[in-house]
C-alpha cells in the first residue's frame, strides 16, 4: 500500500523520462516519469502540488506494478 506522497507504477514497463529531480516544485497533473509499455508511452502525473523528495527510478529502469517511481511532499 502506498503512503502518503508516494507515487508507485500501476503496471509493468521501461523508464523512459524523468522529467523532474529531486529538490523540484510541481504542479498537480505535471508529469513526474514516463512509462513505455507495449510500445505506448504513458506520463506517470502528480496528484497535487509539492515538492519532490525524492525519484527511485532512472531513464533505462525495468518497473514491476507497485515499485516506488517518486515521493512527493506538499
Amino acid at each position: 500500500m502506498a503512503k502518503r506522497g508516494e507515487v508507485r507504477a500501476e503496471m509493468v514497463a521501461n523508464v523512459t523520462a524523468v522529467p523532474v529531480a529531486e529538490g523540484d516544485s510541481v504542479r498537480g497533473g505535471e508529469p513526474l516519469v514516463v512509462l513505455e509499455s507495449l510500445k505506448m508511452e504513458i506520463p506517470v502525473l502528480t496528484a497535487a502540488a509539492g515538492t519532490v523528495r525524492r525519484v527511485a527510478v532512472r531513464v533505462g529502469d525495468a518497473v514491476r506494478e507497485g515499485d516506488l517511481l517518486a515521493v512527493v511532499e506538499g
